[in-house]
């Protein structure tokens, strides 16, 4: 299960992973996922909170924290995830490493004035976006679980700008239309994920639950990011 992989699902076609499990079976998978998703989450919210007093040491040493936590959910996560117990505390381990790698901008922004309200407010519009879009998913009779390619496209040529943006251009426009580019993207991605989730089409309830988890994550972490820079411009 790569960490940006979109084809980790093994269905070839909507619903194809589905009809080899009973409906209770499917449930029960879901179930499992979003439990899952729920104890990622908290691993994150303790990873925050313990790492936020190193946060300047976090942002010294960046680089060498977020590549192993990148490189470990692209290939470790895959690798014990059929390991019982192993990948727990994989999975959680993880999800609270990413907890900690983002304390940089949480200290940046609870720096800020208001800056608790500003993370506040961000988690909020950032659960009620998700919730939302996973309504639509579990709604709409739109099947969004082919939109794998173009999503992880989208997703790596954003990238690409922003890194040059970051490095070369240095532009406030045009990091603000990133954001507003990615924004999109996941929420996208949330559908698409959500629509396999229900349709048991991962191969594993540890397989959906991180890619909820990310989905969550960068929804999170993009919102805070829009929402920090229109809480300096009031400053």
């Amino acid at each position: 299960m790569g960490l940006y992989d979109r084809d980790y699902a093994r269905s070839t076609s909507f619903g194809f992973e589905t009809a080899r499990r009973t409906e209770a079976q499917t449930v029960s998978f879901v179930k499992e996922t979003y439990k899952l998703f729920a104890a990622s989450m908290l691993a994150a919210a303790v990873g925050a909170y313990v790492g936020i007093p190193f946060a300047g040491a976090v942002a010294a040493n960046y680089w060498f924290i977020a590549i192993p936590w990148m490189l470990f959910g692209m290939f470790g996560l895959n690798m014990v995830k059929n390991k019982p117990g192993i990948n727990m505390i994989a999975l959680f381990a993880f999800t609270f490493a990413s907890g900690v790698i983002i304390t940089p901008l949480l200290s940046h922004i609870l720096g800020m004035n208001g800056g608790g309200t500003l993370v506040a407010n961000a988690f909020l519009m950032t659960s009620a976006l998700f919730g939302a879009l996973s309504f639509f998913a579990v709604k709409t009779t739109k099947d969004f679980t082919t939109y794998s390619k173009p999503l992880i496209i989208a997703f790596f040529v954003i990238l690409a700008f922003s890194l040059i943006n970051v490095f070369f251009i240095h532009s406030p426009a045009i990091f603000l239309f990133i954001q507003a580019a990615f924004l999109l993207v996941i929420s996208v991605m949330v559908i698409h994920d959500t629509q396999n989730v229900i349709n048991g089409a991962y191969e594993t309830p540890m397989d959906g639950a991180i890619a909820l988890y990310l989905d969550f994550f960068n929804l999170f972490i993009t919102l805070l990011q829009l929402f920090g820079i229109f809480g300096s411009s009031d400053d």
